[in-house]
């Protein structure tokens, strides 16, 4: 009866926990979200005046508003160490980020462990499923200039092209340094068994903790942005480190970026919302090829894309058989690093957001007043 009751106890603990932190970020949203828009249309004379400055502060912002989605989290007790490579020192450099895709969780990660990348978060492009567009987030992903992409045969080719032109159209005038993919296309639980047939088909590498990557958006991105070379690679000196920010060097990085969760048990974005799971460490690991290594036409990226799932595939097995990813080649130990959030920081930015609700609400209720 004891145990009964301890477990009757600590579930009714959980619901009101859940209910409290659902309140909180139902009304965290609604004093956020319409507060960064209204500044922003505040701002449209500077716009127009000088539209970097408006993208500098609008960039700001926007990290201010990722953060509070890392603090969800933070405050449940979820947190990141880092592996691998450190990608601090290229955060003003340009450079596509490719990620393994296994839940809506995935984003609410990256969201957190680049927090603390320079100035990662308010110069990056998402490249996100469109059905991200109908969320809370979405109308700050528009207005920041992220693209949302359709997957399936049907709107491939004509996406690749709103890709294209989503680029030329707001990469380069944005200051964009960083531009964030999911290459395989979908999550891994809706995917795997269909991209296993394709393997087996086509006689290629067996994979069961990410699937196959597909070309298009990662093809068009270097395209893009990148100066093609007579080798069929992308063209940049990674060494012109103290080149004017004036003079843009194009995509210098491809950053391949493996998220693994304990036991294989993907966090996803309820979990972030109702913090219902015990405390947890994801684990992200990052490795850094320099623009030159990648080749930018079809059939030699399609390989070397494969190439560094098969990576991936076996990264995640390592780390599920061990609980730490395997040391760098010639290494005999892999070092972690606990990525940290300033509570001040977070505290002082949650206040920021509030206060300017409270802001807002009295100046438009006292127009509201005046009008009628």
């Amino acid at each position: 009866m004891a145990q009964l009751l301890d477990g009757a106890g600590k579930l009714v603990w959980v619901l009101l926990r859940s209910v409290l932190r659902f309140t909180f970020m139902f009304i965290n949203n609604c004093v956020a979200i319409p507060s960064y828009c209204l500044y922003l249309m505040l701002l449209q004379p500077l716009r127009i005046w000088d539209s970097s400055v408006f993208w500098h502060i609008e960039g700001i912002m926007f990290k201010w508003l990722l953060a509070m989605v890392s603090s969800w989290g933070w405050v449940a007790g979820y947190t990141v160490t880092e592996w691998g490579d450190d990608v601090r020192p290229i955060s003003e450099e340009e450079a596509m980020v490719i990620v393994n895709h296994q839940s809506t969780g995935d984003v609410c990660t990256l969201m957190m462990c680049l927090q603390d990348k320079g100035t990662v978060v308010r110069k990056m492009m998402w490249l996100m499923d469109h059905v991200f567009k109908y969320t809370n987030f979405g109308l700050v992903s528009l207005i920041h200039g992220d693209f949302f992409i359709r997957q399936g045969k049907a709107h491939r080719d004509k996406q690749l092209v709103y890709l294209k032109e989503h680029l030329d159209k707001y990469y380069h005038s944005r200051d964009r340094k960083w531009i964030v993919l999911f290459p395989e296309g979908g999550f891994l639980r809706k995917r795997r068994e269909t991209s296993q047939l394709f393997a087996k088909k086509h006689s290629l590498p067996h994979l069961t903790h990410v699937t196959l990557p597909r070309l298009g958006a990662s093809h068009v991105i270097l395209k893009t942005l990148g100066a093609q070379q007579e080798n069929g690679s992308v063209g940049g000196d990674t060494s012109m480190l103290n080149t004017t920010a004036n003079k843009r060097k194009g995509l210098q990085w491809v950053i391949d970026v493996t998220i693994a969760y304990p036991k294989a048990r993907p966090m996803d974005i309820q979990t972030w919302i109702f913090g219902y799971r015990p405390p947890t460490v994801t684990h992200v690991h990052y490795r850094m090829y320099p623009i030159k290594e990648v080749p930018v036409e079809a059939e030699a990226l399609t390989d070397w894309l494969y190439q560094r799932f098969v990576e991936k595939e076996d990264l995640l097995a390592h780390f599920y058989d061990t609980g730490s990813f395997p040391p760098p080649e010639g290494q005999k130990e892999a070092v972690s690093r606990q990525m940290t959030l300033d509570p001040v920081w977070l505290c002082l930015i949650q206040s920021f957001a509030f206060a300017s609700g409270y802001m807002w609400y009295s100046v438009l209720q006292y127009i509201y007043c005046c009008l009628f």
